[in-house]
Formats: structure tokens, C-alpha cells, sequence
């Protein structure tokens, strides 16, 4: 498979709901929920701090340190399973990466709310390539100005969903709950950080 265009005004989006087969997926599935640190962040909303609705890790480089909500976050080091993973996103997209969010969502309750990749860290253009493994998640874009500019992607297991250029200025992403009975989904966004946080 290749990566495809999906096409949305401002934005520039690429997604190969296979980019990874079934059993490397399975495996790298396995293994991640074994070897990450997974943690319980905190983040801030409406100026108070609570728990972040899913588990997470951020991974990296040495000096990839990531603010985030009001929180510096110190990478933890690559775990041997996303070494050959960070290598073929690099080949693929001829971009380096030196970090990478893993989140793990538990069941359907565990979500991620409407916000955009647009940290300093992660300057004005920023590729983020996004590959999701286990339950099937929907996820959804609006854009910032123009509400009625939308888009919803399931993103089944294996798949890779690339955002790049202005997509992170004009739009704002998210992860919504679902009722559905479904099983964890881990989700490895990947990113370049060009400015460390101090």
C-alpha cells in the first residue's frame, strides 16, 4: 500500500490503513504494552489540573524535551520495538524524528480532547505521522475557522495517518469517547522537535 492523499481544504493529510501488516502490528501492539512506562499525566483544563483521560509516555531522543499543558515532559528512552518503526516513517517520509507520543486508550471512555500539534517546539510546519494499533478509534478534524470544515477517519490497526504542512495551524483534532464495547488502542504519534523545551 501507499500513502494517499485525503483531501481537506488547508490541510494535508496522507493515511495507508496498512502501512503496517497484521502480525508486525500485532507484535509491536504486544510489545509496547509491556515495555512502555505508561503514566498518568496531568494536565491542565479551564485552569485546573486533572487527570488525563488515558495512559501516556513520552519517548525520545535526549534532548527532546516537550511542554505540554503546562508540564516539561523528559523523554524516556526508545524502547527496542520502536527502533525499526522510527527507521521506515524516516525511509518513507524522508523526515527525521526524534521523539515519538505513545498513548494508550484503555477501552472507549479513554479519549483525547479537541486541541492542535502547534507547541514552539514543534515549529510552524511540523509532520506528524501517526500510526495506530489494536481497537479501530475514529478520529475527527475541525477547522478552526470554519466549523463546517470537517473530517472523521477510522484508524484501524496497522494504519499510519500523516498530518503535515498547515494542518496543525488551521485545524484542531481529537479522539471523541464511544459507547461501543471495544478493546485498548495504542497510538504512536511521532514528531520532530526542532527547539527543546527548557
Amino acid at each position: 500500500m501507499v500513502l494517499a492523499p485525503v483531501p481537506l481544504p488547508d490541510a494535508q493529510l496522507r493515511f495507508d490503513p496498512r502501512w503496517l501488516g497484521p502480525l508486525q502490528a500485532d507484535a509491536l501492539l504486544d510489545g509496547l504494552r509491556s515495555d512502555v512506562a505508561w503514566e498518568t499525566h496531568r494536565i491542565r483544563i479551564f485552569g485546573r489540573e486533572v487527570d488525563s483521560p488515558r495512559l501516556s509516555c513520552w519517548i525520545g531522543d535526549p534532548d527532546a524535551r516537550y511542554r505540554y499543558s503546562g508540564r516539561l515532559f523528559e523523554p524516556h528512552p526508545w524502547p527496542d520495538a520502536l527502533k525499526p518503526v522510527r527507521e521506515r516513517l524516516e525511509r518513507t517520509l524522508e523526515v527525521g524524528f526524534n521523539s515519538v507520543l505513545a498513548n494508550l486508550y484503555r477501552d472507549g471512555s479513554d479519549a483525547m480532547g479537541w486541541h492542535s500539534d502547534a507547541e514552539p517546539e514543534l515549529g510552524p510546519a511540523p509532520v506528524i505521522a501517526s500510526i495506530s494499533l489494536g481497537a479501530t478509534r475514529r478520529f475527527a478534524l475541525k477547522h478552526r475557522d470554519d466549523p463546517a470544515r470537517k473530517l472523521a477517519i477510522d484508524l484501524p490497526h496497522g494504519s499510519l495517518l500523516v498530518m503535515s504542512g498547515p494542518t496543525q495551524r488551521h485545524y484542531r483534532h481529537a479522539l471523541p469517547r464511544t459507547t461501543r464495547q471495544i478493546g485498548p488502542r495504542i497510538n504512536l504519534t511521532f514528531r520532530q522537535i526542532v527547539s527543546p523545551a527548557r
